[in-house]
């Protein structure tokens, strides 16, 4: 459905060039949940607006839902759906309107755009709301008609950019319910742009990871999460006991990355279900009290902070405003 060859996209203005995006490849079969990984401004909703023909690219070449970009934008359009960051809605229109008026744009007739309006707002639970203005609905029910708006003319490929940004926890998993049914139960191929590690990594069938304007890696969550040796070890003791604990944590089979901070030692080992034990029976011989203990799975951000050397996590809270760096 997407395939995408040196892509990039520079920006030029008052004489300062920035490179937003430095030439991606990218490839999303048909029926695949893909997700576009990584912190504000790395790329992503620069790398989504050109594949949907809402940005130029300054270089390279992609074919979209079968469509050539640059040689056929108006093909791209029919055949793919686009939910864009900010929403398209307009606060005084009623949920019905909004849906008719897309359904038109897109060349159905009112009752063919009223029908299908109508079959997706039963299975985004939005059939009550039809005659609300959209300025009365709630965050995810707002999000939950951006993507009726997207899937009204029936593409097999939908974009969906940060879909769940500055929805409650419960918004937020409904919504996840919803974008898996897209590809599960209806066979569009979901493309989705996010910052979130754990929507990342529960919707994902694959992952593309972008950082400075460069896909860093991809492949599956889980593949993604081998990448990363070990489980991590968090054990608080006695500050005096830290030196000592962390030497017997270091004697422990395939132990590694063994630090301290103050009263706490962080290690690696390669299962940490079957270390804790060990460890447990070393620091009580020892003489040493195990105040605290946490084990944890490899996760995305450890993926990040792999192949960069920075958490996602702080990498996101240091970068400006969404695609600060796409000057006009």
């Amino acid at each position: 459905m997407i395939t995408a060859r040196g892509l990039a996209r520079r920006f030029t203005a008052r004489g300062r060039t920035v490179d937003a995006v430095k030439g991606v490849d990218i490839d999303v079969a048909e029926g695949e949940l893909v997700g576009f990984l990584g912190p504000n401004g790395a790329g992503k909703t620069t790398t989504l607006r050109m594949l949907t023909t809402l940005l130029k690219p300054t270089s390279g070449q992609a074919t979209v839902g079968g469509c050539d970009l640059l040689a056929d934008p108006v093909g791209v359009r029919r055949r793919i759906g686009y939910v864009a960051q900010a929403g398209g809605t307009w606060q005084d229109c009623k949920v019905i309107e909004e849906i008719e008026i897309q359904g038109r744009l897109y060349g159905l007739s009112k009752a063919d755009s009223l029908a299908r309006g109508a079959e997706l707002a039963e299975q985004l639970d939005l059939a009550s709301l039809d005659q609300r203005q959209t300025k009365t609905l709630s965050g995810g029910q707002r999000r939950r008609l951006d993507i009726v708006l997207g899937l009204i003319h029936r593409p097999g490929l939908v974009f969906l950019d940060e879909p769940t940004t500055a929805l409650d926890p419960q918004s937020r998993a409904n919504l996840w319910e919803h974008i898996r049914a897209l590809r599960t139960q209806h066979g569009v191929t979901v493309f989705l742009t996010t910052h979130y590690l754990d929507e990342a990594d529960s919707l994902c069938d694959r992952v593309l990871v972008i950082d400075n304007g460069e896909i860093v890696a991809e492949g599956t969550p889980d593949s993604l999460k081998a990448r990363v040796s070990g489980d991590g070890v968090t054990v608080g003791v006695p500050a005096e006991s830290a030196a000592a604990a962390a030497e017997i944590a270091g004697r422990l089979t395939g132990a590694h990355e063994v630090s301290i901070v103050e009263d706490t030692v962080r290690f690696r080992v390669p299962r940490g279900d079957v270390a804790m034990p060990e460890l447990l029976r070393a620091l009580d011989t020892a003489g040493i009290t195990m105040e605290s203990m946490q084990v944890h799975r490899p996760t995305l951000d450890d993926v990040f902070l792999t192949l960069t050397g920075r958490s996602l996590r702080d990498a996101e809270a240091a970068t400006p405003a969404p695609e600060a760096a796409n000057v006009p």
